[in-house]
């Protein structure tokens, strides 16, 4: 859970919690355990790293609110916006044009929403 707080932040993470019920919460608790707890908490990759490549995964496979939600995550991982574009280029080239321009769109529009809330 600290990992997954470290990286989407504890607003995001206390606002899954809040709509957990009993029907997805053994899910919730695969995710936190499977994706936080074993890969991310790796010491082999930075939280950048492992935040590029899961961006990059996520957009080829059209996981387009998971797309948001990570590049919202960026703020805590340290990727920066550099690393996302060049994330999305290799999308177009290994998993389609059409992929990467529907993922640059959505990364576009989350890195402005998070600039304007900066101000």
């Amino acid at each position: 859970m600290a990992t997954r707080r470290s990286v989407l932040g504890s607003a995001h993470v206390d606002r899954a919690e809040a709509k957990k019920t009993g029907f997805d919460e053994p899910f919730q608790d695969l995710i936190t355990e499977a994706a936080w707890g074993h890969v991310w908490s790796r010491p082999e990759w930075t939280k950048r790293e492992r935040s590029i490549v899961t961006i990059a995964l996520l957009a080829a496979l059209g996981h387009h609110d998971e797309v948001a939600m990570h590049v919202r995550a960026t703020a805590n991982t340290g990727a920066t916006p550099d690393d996302i574009r060049e994330a999305m280029l290799h999308v177009a080239i290994y998993a389609g044009v059409p992929a990467a321009n529907h993922a640059i769109k959505i990364a576009k529009q989350t890195l402005a929403e998070m600039e304007e809330s900066k101000t």
